[in-house]
């Protein structure tokens, strides 16, 4: 069963996509790691932060990894990247 989700790009992600939100339709059940795979086949650029990105699903953070998610239509799904600062 697929689920519309809102992906939202912060940061590095944002600049990297061009985009700062997208509307895209994903399985309902899927791991944290296939829904990166997914993003970084939409946007292949976004594959430069594959070791440092943590997703956010409805404001929790998930590592990458195996565990699987439940996405419902309307959750939003935040990329977020490292942080620079000093």
């Amino acid at each position: 069963m697929n689920t519309e989700v809102s992906v939202m790009y912060f940061a590095k992600s944002a600049e990297l996509t061009g985009l700062k939100a997208e509307d895209i339709t994903v399985p309902s059940r899927i791991s944290s790691l296939q829904r990166w795979q997914d993003l970084e086949s939409r946007h292949p650029r976004l594959s430069v932060l594959q070791d440092q990105v943590v997703l956010a699903v409805r404001q929790d953070y998930v590592p990458l990894g195996e565990q699987p998610l439940t996405l419902r239509d309307g959750d939003e799904v935040a990329v977020i990247p490292p942080l620079s600062g000093g």
